[in-house]
């Protein structure tokens, strides 16, 4: 089973003419648990959507989005954002860290309306991350890297089963850059999925699959290759049962 899928999903937006535009064109897109995918493509190609959409902040136009087998194409607002609660964290380019709060008290904010202190384990992730000395820094007071190990730390305290980062590395150096991408290699070996979405070829040197978006087109976006043509051909009757048929 997936830990999340579309299937041949198409989402449109209003465009300025009378055609709509089309952001996603009958994609078929499927991760498993434990997967580094990397999607690549031209600017304005659909990557951003794709992500919206897998990650429960866009609705498709046509067509499925499941989490862990189950279809949340048609959930409602509330049903939409516990489900991302539970089950979907994110990783942006440029942080989005709260500048007031401290290392800690940013990994421990998706958790603030729960029940009891998620402190400690929010300091455990950052020590996990190498950064057991920095709880008590605000953002300011560190790098990029480590800002971005924040990130990832808040992104995982819910324990989420897809990672979907945007452009991950795309403020960092090289060398700090590596050193993100294979934080991602030790969550997946956790079973998490972890899809990226990026311009960078350092990260799909750390993909295990790389698959390409291209004007709303998503090619080998399954990892055993049943999509929307294989899928096509399955429910062909074969020629010899059919003629035999005729006869």
């Amino acid at each position: 089973m997936y830990s999340v899928e579309l299937r041949g999903t198409t989402k449109r937006y209003p465009g300025g003419g009378a055609e709509p535009v089309v952001a996603l064109d009958d994609v078929d897109f499927a991760v498993e648990p434990g997967e580094f995918v990397a999607v690549v493509g031209p600017s304005g190609s659909g990557k951003s959507t794709l992500l919206n959409v897998l990650g429960l902040l866009d609705d498709p136009t046509e067509g499925m989005r499941l989490l862990d087998g189950t279809d949340v194409t048609s959930l409602s607002v509330a049903e939409r954002t516990a489900a991302r609660k539970e089950s979907i964290g994110f990783v942006f380019q440029d942080f989005h860290l709260l500048p007031t709060l401290t290392a800690v008290e940013n990994v421990a904010l998706p958790t603030a309306f729960d029940p009891g202190d998620a402190s400690h384990r929010a300091a455990d992730l950052l020590s996990r991350f190498g950064l057991g000395d920095r709880l008590d820094h605000e953002p300011s007071e560190l790098s990029g890297g480590q800002k971005q190990r924040v990130a990832i730390a808040r992104s995982l305290i819910n324990e989420p089963a897809v990672l979907l980062a945007d452009e991950p590395t795309g403020n960092l150096d090289t060398e700090t850059g590596e050193s993100i991408l294979a934080e991602f290699e030790r969550v997946k070996e956790e079973g998490v999925a972890v899809v990226a979405v990026t311009h960078d070829p350092l990260v799909e040197q750390y993909a295990d699959r790389v698959v390409e978006l291209t004007d709303g087109v998503l090619v080998g976006g399954v990892p055993d290759g049943e999509g929307k043509a294989e899928r096509e051909r399955a429910s062909r009757p074969d020629p010899e049962t059919a003629s035999a048929g005729d006869r």
